[in-house]
């Protein structure tokens, strides 16, 4: 077995609770998230979605309610996910209970725009704690509580955890502790400010998100920034990377910073050189085909794409399996001794038949369960 991977902090003690058959929070594995696009009464589409999703290495997805059809669909959604299905509330109050009886892993509540939130808590607490399901509580900082938003102004680190310490002491009141808490905002320092003060103020599970990050690109950055900071300081226990693209990308995404942090089983990465005036092959069109015919495999493997005799050789080295090549010709490493030097047209197919090998030599060691997951992530070197 592979040594654990070291992390940065270690993770700052919170209560374990349960969504679905996961555990969230303690000692429990952090967790991806994303949510479906699908309208959810569209039950097809729907558990096809999810199912992308579970492939793509998500923990538990996320599904809006806001009409009385997506409540009749929840049932069977649930009962026929893979993976803890958690209800999204907002403004009305009887999804929260229908979300419950149809049964949801979790059931997400916002005390920003449901009505009269308040004064249902108590009935709310009882049907979650006799039906074993456990509640998140959504802050968002374009719903905040509009009381909050006179006494601070706008949506601040304290005004968002303020909404949050609050109605967790409403659910505290009525013994039911089962619950995670969010303060999602999409300012990148705001956020982290706020999840610093949470994670000060009391041991419960938190959830991680910046609320509309964006598209792609900018919504990835801010993200990994935001979460990264966190995770750094041993905060947070589930995540969702929100994106304006399609869910699978969130997936990826977040399954990606936690590899990279050492808070999951690190899968495929193939590190390729960025190129410059010394490459001698085309590096771009290089990783690209690598990356393309090492498109299913999961196995923990570190694969080297170099072009040229600066740092190609000793990067390749260093990788599990790797290629450098120059001069019309590539050497193949595998753990850090050349195994065959190929004509240049041959590089990638050599390097492809070296990594199905070990890919299945890890499948062997670790099992075929531990190296399901996500697709290879490719990254610069040099």
């Amino acid at each position: 077995m592979r040594a654990q991977a070291p992390v940065l902090a270690p993770r700052r003690p919170t209560r374990k609770i349960k969504v679905g058959s996961l555990n969230v929070g303690g000692d429990a594995p952090i967790t991806v998230q994303s949510m479906t696009t699908t309208k959810t009464h569209d039950i097809g589409a729907t558990l096809q979605q999810i199912a992308e999703l579970t492939a793509s290495g998500c923990d538990i997805v996320r599904v809006a309610c806001p009409t009385d059809k997506d409540a009749e669909a929840l049932p069977i959604i649930a009962k026929q996910s893979r993976i803890p299905v958690i209800a999204d509330i907002h403004f009305n109050p009887k999804y929260v209970f229908a979300a419950i009886e149809a049964g949801c892993g979790a059931v997400r509540v916002n005390p920003g725009n449901i009505r009269k939130f308040d004064d249902q808590v108590a009935d709310i607490c009882k049907a979650a704690s006799d039906a074993g399901v456990s509640l998140r509580i959504g802050v968002n900082a374009g719903s905040l509580d509009k009381r909050l938003l006179k006494k601070y102004g706008k949506a601040t680190p304290e005004a968002l955890v303020e909404s949050a310490t609050w109605e967790a002491g409403l659910f505290e009141e009525n013994d039911f502790h089962d619950f995670k808490i969010s303060v999602k905002h999409h300012d990148v320092v705001t956020m982290v400010q706020a999840y610093r003060l949470l994670s000060e103020a009391g041991q419960w599970p938190l959830h991680l998100g910046v609320t509309e990050a964006g598209p792609a690109f900018q919504g990835t950055i801010k993200s990994c920034a935001a979460f990264g900071t966190l995770l750094a300081e041993g905060i947070g226990d589930t995540i969702r990377v929100s994106l304006s693209a399609p869910p699978v990308e969130e997936v990826k995404v977040g399954t990606k910073l936690l590899e990279f942090m050492g808070l999951r089983q690190r899968q495929l990465e193939i590190v390729s050189c960025p190129s410059c005036g010394r490459a001698q092959v085309d590096v771009w069109t290089l990783a690209e085909e690598v990356e393309a015919g090492l498109k299913k495999v999961t196995a923990p493997l570190r694969v080297a794409v170099m072009g040229c005799v600066v740092n190609g050789p000793g990067e390749a080295r260093e990788a599990d399996l790797g290629c450098a090549s120059g001069n019309g010709k590539g050497q193949i490493f595998v753990r850090g001794q050349v195994v065959e030097t190929v004509p240049e047209d041959q590089v990638v197919e050599t390097l492809l038949k070296h990594a199905e090998v070990m890919a299945a030599e890890m499948a062997e060691e670790l099992g075929e369960d531990a190296l399901a997951g996500t697709a290879p992530m490719v990254s610069a070197a040099g």
